[in-house]
């Protein structure tokens, strides 16, 4: 039959991943860093993905295609939801005999630091502190607890994780007297984020949240976890968003 239905152009497409997140009937999925039309049976045609590609490089056409399938894709979504939780059961909340995922406060004393691994030279003329202002440990999204008592009553820190490389005083101006979560919205599972993210301000006190990304466009997958938890969770804090560029200076 001919009907309408999404055509992703490829040369255009960037890998953001957003159009996979806006398509409810998971019919486009990231093959090799560009988005695919995975079957016309999960397409509806309607273009929900349309809005949420930076690139342009989605549109609807007119084509012979398959009938769209909605007790196909609804078996998807069930098996990609049992797949979800398979996944995420793995991730446990609480520290499982790793121990680098057991939860901790730091305790951060100001002092001076010349590392013994600079030359002596450049370590003599090292006049600034070296100090970190990391407060807890995990900082992995995927990892913290989200009843973890340092959770409580804290300014969140949500960073994209690029951008502690990119920004040269990250500790100083955004880690600092804040609860630090990284991860990347690209590789990830964002909906993982938005449901670990609700889940902490729905059992913390949180004051206040701060999301520090990078400017490119599948940057914005963290920005979306963040608001959508919100709104899931009912709780609404002070919002801060922050974006850094490629070359290193806030936008």
């Amino acid at each position: 039959m001919k009907r309408k239905i999404v055509h992703i152009h490829e040369d255009k497409c960037n890998g953001c991943g957003l159009c996979v997140k806006a398509c409810h009937e998971g019919a486009i999925e990231l093959i090799n860093g560009k988005a695919k039309l995975i079957s016309d049976e999960y397409c509806d045609g309607l273009g929900d993905c349309l809005p949420e590609c930076p690139t342009d490089a989605i549109e609807i056409i007119e084509r012979e295609a398959k009938e769209y399938d909605d007790e196909l894709v609804k078996q998807k979504i069930a098996e990609k939801k049992a797949n979800e939780e398979a996944k995420n059961s793995l991730i446990p909340d609480m520290p499982c005999g790793c121990p680098g995922s057991a939860a901790k406060l730091i305790q951060r004393q100001p002092k001076t630091m010349k590392p013994k691994a600079l030359p002596m030279m450049m370590a003599e003329n090292l006049n600034s502190t070296l100090n970190s202002e990391l407060r807890q440990w995990p900082v992995q999204l995927k990892l913290v607890n989200s009843k973890a008592p340092y959770l409580n009553g804290a300014n969140l820190l949500v960073a994209a994780d690029c951008t502690a490389y990119a920004y040269k005083n990250f500790h100083e101006d955004f880690i600092k007297d804040h609860i630090t979560v990284i991860g990347c919205p690209k590789l990830d599972d964002n909906k993982y984020y938005e449901e670990k993210l609700a889940d902490m301000l729905k059992n913390n006190n949180i004051k206040s949240i701060t999301v520090v990304r990078m400017e490119v466009p599948c940057c914005g997958g963290i920005v979306s976890a963040v608001k959508n938890a919100m709104l899931k969770s009912e709780v609404i804090v002070p919002y801060r968003e922050v974006i850094i560029s490629t070359d290193g200076n806030v936008i």
